[in-house]
Protein backbone atom coordinates (compact mmCIF):
# COMPACT_ATOMS: atom_id res chain seq x y z
CA UNK A 1 0.00 0.00 0.00
CA UNK A 2 1.31 3.22 -1.21
CA UNK A 3 0.88 6.78 -0.05
CA UNK A 4 -1.32 7.65 -2.08
CA UNK A 5 -3.57 4.47 -1.21
CA UNK A 6 -3.20 5.87 2.28
CA UNK A 7 -4.45 9.40 1.36
CA UNK A 8 -7.22 8.16 -0.58
CA UNK A 9 -8.42 5.56 3.08
CA UNK A 10 -8.20 9.05 4.63
CA UNK A 11 -10.51 10.48 2.32
CA UNK A 12 -12.63 8.45 1.93
CA UNK A 13 -13.26 7.56 5.83
CA UNK A 14 -13.44 11.22 6.61
CA UNK A 15 -16.28 12.05 3.85
CA UNK A 16 -17.68 8.50 5.56
CA UNK A 17 -18.69 9.86 8.89
CA UNK A 18 -17.16 7.17 10.91
CA UNK A 19 -15.47 7.88 13.97
CA UNK A 20 -12.85 5.03 13.89
CA UNK A 21 -11.48 2.66 11.03
CA UNK A 22 -8.57 0.12 11.85
CA UNK A 23 -7.34 -1.72 8.87
CA UNK A 24 -4.58 -4.81 8.89
CA UNK A 25 -2.55 -7.08 6.86
CA UNK A 26 0.16 -8.76 6.86
CA UNK A 27 2.78 -6.35 6.53
CA UNK A 28 1.03 -2.43 7.24
CA UNK A 29 -1.02 -1.83 10.25
CA UNK A 30 -3.86 1.57 9.56
CA UNK A 31 -5.69 2.98 12.60
CA UNK A 32 -7.43 6.34 10.99
CA UNK A 33 -9.68 8.41 13.94
CA UNK A 34 -11.66 11.08 13.53
CA UNK A 35 -12.75 14.05 15.78
CA UNK A 36 -16.40 14.85 14.61
CA UNK A 37 -15.99 18.00 17.03
CA UNK A 38 -12.23 18.82 16.28
CA UNK A 39 -12.89 18.76 12.55
CA UNK A 40 -9.29 16.68 12.86
CA UNK A 41 -8.11 13.52 11.30
CA UNK A 42 -5.52 11.41 12.96
CA UNK A 43 -3.91 8.28 10.99
CA UNK A 44 -1.10 5.95 11.99
CA UNK A 45 0.46 3.62 10.07
CA UNK A 46 3.12 0.61 10.74
CA UNK A 47 5.03 -1.01 8.77
CA UNK A 48 5.21 -4.41 10.03
CA UNK A 49 8.39 -6.79 8.78
CA UNK A 50 7.02 -10.35 8.48
CA UNK A 51 9.49 -12.30 10.09
CA UNK A 52 9.75 -9.41 13.04
CA UNK A 53 8.40 -10.45 16.34
CA UNK A 54 4.97 -8.55 17.31
CA UNK A 55 6.84 -6.78 20.24
CA UNK A 56 8.40 -4.90 17.78
CA UNK A 57 6.08 -4.17 15.64
CA UNK A 58 4.00 -2.34 17.92
CA UNK A 59 6.68 -0.21 19.51
CA UNK A 60 6.56 2.99 17.79
CA UNK A 61 3.15 3.76 15.67
CA UNK A 62 4.45 6.58 13.05
CA UNK A 63 1.98 9.35 12.30
CA UNK A 64 1.97 9.96 8.58
CA UNK A 65 -0.97 12.45 8.02
CA UNK A 66 -3.08 14.89 10.37
CA UNK A 67 -5.18 17.23 8.98
CA UNK A 68 -5.06 20.94 9.66
CA UNK A 69 -7.67 22.78 12.20
CA UNK A 70 -6.52 25.49 11.01
CA UNK A 71 -7.34 25.56 7.33
CA UNK A 72 -10.95 24.62 8.05
CA UNK A 73 -11.53 27.04 10.33
CA UNK A 74 -12.50 30.58 8.05
CA UNK A 75 -14.83 28.17 6.16
CA UNK A 76 -16.45 27.48 9.63
CA UNK A 77 -17.03 30.62 10.24
CA UNK A 78 -18.78 31.85 6.90
CA UNK A 79 -21.34 28.69 7.68
CA UNK A 80 -21.74 29.78 11.45
CA UNK A 81 -24.81 32.19 9.60
CA UNK A 82 -26.44 29.19 7.37
CA UNK A 83 -29.09 26.59 9.11
CA UNK A 84 -27.90 23.26 9.32
CA UNK A 85 -30.61 20.23 8.38
CA UNK A 86 -29.01 16.91 9.75
CA UNK A 87 -30.01 13.43 9.78
CA UNK A 88 -32.83 12.10 12.32
CA UNK A 89 -32.19 8.74 11.92
CA UNK A 90 -29.29 6.42 10.73
CA UNK A 91 -29.67 5.32 7.03
CA UNK A 92 -29.17 5.57 3.39
CA UNK A 93 -29.40 8.95 2.14
CA UNK A 94 -31.06 9.54 -1.51
CA UNK A 95 -31.54 12.92 -3.09
CA UNK A 96 -33.92 11.44 -6.14
CA UNK A 97 -37.24 9.72 -5.62
CA UNK A 98 -36.42 7.77 -7.79
CA UNK A 99 -33.28 7.04 -10.31
CA UNK A 100 -34.45 8.30 -13.50
CA UNK A 101 -35.81 11.52 -12.16
CA UNK A 102 -34.12 14.53 -11.12
CA UNK A 103 -33.00 15.00 -7.74
CA UNK A 104 -35.29 16.79 -4.99
CA UNK A 105 -33.02 19.84 -4.26
CA UNK A 106 -29.87 21.75 -5.84
CA UNK A 107 -27.48 23.92 -4.28
CA UNK A 108 -28.65 27.68 -5.27
CA UNK A 109 -32.92 26.48 -5.37
CA UNK A 110 -34.94 28.18 -3.02
CA UNK A 111 -36.70 26.01 -0.84
CA UNK A 112 -40.17 26.61 1.79
CA UNK A 113 -40.60 24.79 5.23
CA UNK A 114 -41.94 21.46 4.78
CA UNK A 115 -40.66 21.25 1.20
CA UNK A 116 -38.82 17.65 0.47
CA UNK A 117 -34.84 17.82 0.65
CA UNK A 118 -33.87 13.69 0.41
CA UNK A 119 -35.28 10.45 1.45
CA UNK A 120 -33.31 8.38 3.71
CA UNK A 121 -34.23 4.54 3.76
CA UNK A 122 -33.78 3.21 7.21
CA UNK A 123 -34.77 -0.68 7.33
CA UNK A 124 -36.70 -0.86 4.01
CA UNK A 125 -38.76 2.44 5.28
CA UNK A 126 -38.18 5.70 3.09
CA UNK A 127 -38.03 8.64 5.43
CA UNK A 128 -39.15 12.01 3.41
CA UNK A 129 -36.96 14.28 4.94
CA UNK A 130 -38.15 18.12 5.23
CA UNK A 131 -36.89 21.23 5.30
CA UNK A 132 -37.77 22.80 8.90
CA UNK A 133 -37.06 26.54 7.30
CA UNK A 134 -37.36 28.67 4.40
CA UNK A 135 -34.24 29.90 2.49
CA UNK A 136 -31.49 28.98 -0.60
CA UNK A 137 -29.71 25.61 -0.56
CA UNK A 138 -26.08 26.69 -0.33
CA UNK A 139 -24.60 23.42 0.01
CA UNK A 140 -25.25 19.97 0.03
CA UNK A 141 -23.06 17.87 2.07
CA UNK A 142 -23.81 14.32 1.38
CA UNK A 143 -23.56 12.22 -1.83
CA UNK A 144 -26.58 10.66 -3.32
CA UNK A 145 -26.72 6.52 -2.05
CA UNK A 146 -24.55 7.32 0.88
CA UNK A 147 -24.61 6.32 4.14
CA UNK A 148 -25.37 8.97 7.16
CA UNK A 149 -25.24 8.67 10.42
CA UNK A 150 -28.19 10.25 13.21
CA UNK A 151 -27.53 13.99 13.73
CA UNK A 152 -24.75 14.10 10.68
CA UNK A 153 -25.35 17.89 8.10
CA UNK A 154 -27.05 17.20 5.50
CA UNK A 155 -27.31 20.71 3.97
CA UNK A 156 -27.10 24.26 4.68
CA UNK A 157 -29.69 26.44 4.08
CA UNK A 158 -29.38 30.60 4.07
CA UNK A 159 -32.49 31.28 5.83
CA UNK A 160 -31.91 35.29 4.40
Amino acid sequence: MDLKDIQNLIKFVAKSGASEVKLETDDIKITIRTGSDEKETTTFVQQVPVNAPVAQAQAAPAPVAQATPAAETPAASDDSKYITVKSPIIGTLYRKPSPDKPVFVEVGQTVKEGDVLCIIEAMKLFNEIESEVSGKIVKVLVDDSSPVEFDQPLFLIDPS
